[in-house]
């Protein structure tokens, strides 16, 4: 058995930064090779706390970018034109992509698809409140708008 620093979470062997057990043969194998685990020398642990303070500033500095972010979002209101039957029910549903494309519209960029969340899928016309989680700890909500295809867009794509 040996013992080895973590440089990553690794599920059923423990956190990030913690000494653990192993068989040689894992950690030489395995571990070593992939930069998962170290030897616990004194010269690594100061390493590790060295990058761990790196990345706790860099976390920072990105939760401020998208608090910004989050702000801008918060104000924004969107519309999505749709097809819709005479019932207001959409031939299909809204997507994550078009919400992303709507809110890029109005100047909200670099959100993903994962970012949205959506408590059911958007398949009728009227007015929702849309949840973008930016940030593991920073959500924003916007209003969306889903209306039905103006007959100039019709004419448009024919």
């Amino acid at each position: 058995m040996k013992e080895v620093l973590l440089w990553r979470d690794i599920d059923k062997l423990g956190k990030r930064g913690e000494v653990v057990r192993v068989a040689d043969g894992y950690a030489r194998n395995y571990l070593f090779p992939h930069r998962l685990a170290s030897l616990p020398t004194p010269q690594n642990l100061k390493e590790l706390e060295y990058e761990k303070k790196r990345q706790s500033k860099k976390a920072e500095k990105l939760k401020t970018g998208v608090k910004d972010l989050a702000t801008q979002i918060e104000k924004t209101s969107c519309t999505i034109e749709v097809k819709a039957n005479e019932d207001g029910t959409l031939f299909g549903a809204v997507s994550p992509q078009l919400i992303i494309d709507a809110l890029k519209q109005e100047g909200a960029v670099g959100i993903e698809p994962g970012m949205i969340e959506l408590e059911m899928p958007i398949k009728e016309l009227g007015v929702y409140r849309v949840t973008v989680r930016l940030h593991s700890e920073v959500s924003a909500t916007c209003r969306l708008w889903v209306v039905e295809e103006s007959e100039d867009a019709k004419k448009e794509k024919s």
